[in-house]
């Protein structure tokens, strides 16, 4: 029985169930919360993620993939913590957002898939905690070279595992396109590769192509208005649905039970619709109002997650 590792261990794919592929327990900004420790009570936001995670899977949720990278503060031990207080399995991941540090340019492609690659192999630290996916990103900003440098070094290190490689995409640029290039240079097979926040594009010439060229694309971000209003998101699904693309897409939000950057107080006031239960709640009822079928949306949430974490091929040895 094929298996992927969690933050609770290894746990069969046919237990994942409906799946969030692209979400965060905690973001912070590394370093702040070691320096001036009165911003961090981790007591209280180890209770909101656990009653999070509760209210999630009364909602029908089994598995999140928690995508927080070293650089926007990856605690493995508090998800691990969270982890041991939900029955939501949690999938971690390894690799590096679009604003490393200077680390990451410093230092050459080889050694940072040699990062990756031991939080895989090894496991996360002295936890014991093995990733299970990497994840890189472009933005505004497009491939720069230490992000070109990240890229290449997530398409090494998911060739030495066989682990899915996620990312982070500004749609608007259509830098899913370049992240594709580079993978296809490294010799990266695509259908390995989740395009993320591709959902925050109604071009649909840009969301075909990039599944043509055999990826996974992320409509992951459901209630982030500012980005793409929800109806649109809805509209642009159903389409590709329709056009029987419904086993290229996954679902999420890419929220976050805390983050450093906004209060809970500010995600209510000015995005209230950005959090763990938008898709449960208000998405899948509005996909079916939109004439997307149980069976495709069953597709998105249960068996493209599973497809995806059991298409991975034995590591070789570096």
């Amino acid at each position: 029985m094929t298996s992927v590792e969690t933050a609770r261990g290894p746990v069969a794919t046919a237990e994942l169930g409906p799946t969030l592929m692209h979400e965060h327990i905690v973001t912070r900004s590394p370093g702040v919360q070691e320096n001036w420790p009165h911003l961090w009570d981790r007591n209280a936001i180890l209770a909101m993620a656990e009653k999070k995670m509760a209210d999630l899977y009364e909602r029908g949720i089994r598995s999140i993939v928690d995508l927080t990278t070293v650089d926007l503060g990856r605690d493995i031990g508090l998800v691990a913590d969270v982890a041991r207080r939900s029955r939501v399995h949690v999938i971690v991941a390894t690799g590096v957002w679009w604003m490393p540090q200077r680390y990451f340019s410093a230092h050459g492609v080889d050694h940072v898939a040699g990062l990756f690659i031991k939080d895989i192999t090894e496991g996360i630290g002295t936890s014991g905690i093995k990733a299970a996916i990497i994840k890189c990103a472009t933005d505004t900003a497009g491939v720069t070279q230490v992000i070109e440098n990240v890229l290449r070094a997530s398409a090494r290190a998911q060739k030495a595992t066989g682990v899915p490689i996620s990312t982070h995409t500004w749609a608007a640029g259509r830098t899913g396109e370049a992240q594709q290039a580079i993978f296809a240079q490294e010799g990266v097979d695509l259908s390995r590769v989740i395009i993320g926040h591709s959902g925050d594009s109604e071009n649909l010439d840009y969301l075909r192509g990039l599944m043509e060229r055999g990826s996974t694309i992320g409509m992951d971000r459901f209630g982030l208005e500012h980005f793409l209003p929800t109806a649109k998101r809805v509209d642009v699904l159903a389409k590709l649905c329709a056009e029987g693309y419904a086993g290229k897409m996954v679902l999420s939000h890419d929220a976050n039970c805390w983050s450093d950057m906004l209060s809970e107080d500010a995600k209510r006031r000015t995005r209230p619709l950005w959090h763990y239960n938008h898709i449960p709640d208000d998405i899948l009822p509005a996909l079916r109002k939109a004439g997307v079928s149980d069976d495709h949306i069953d597709q998105m949430l249960v068996r493209n997650p599973r497809a995806i974490f059991e298409a991975r091929k034995p590591a070789t040895v570096r």
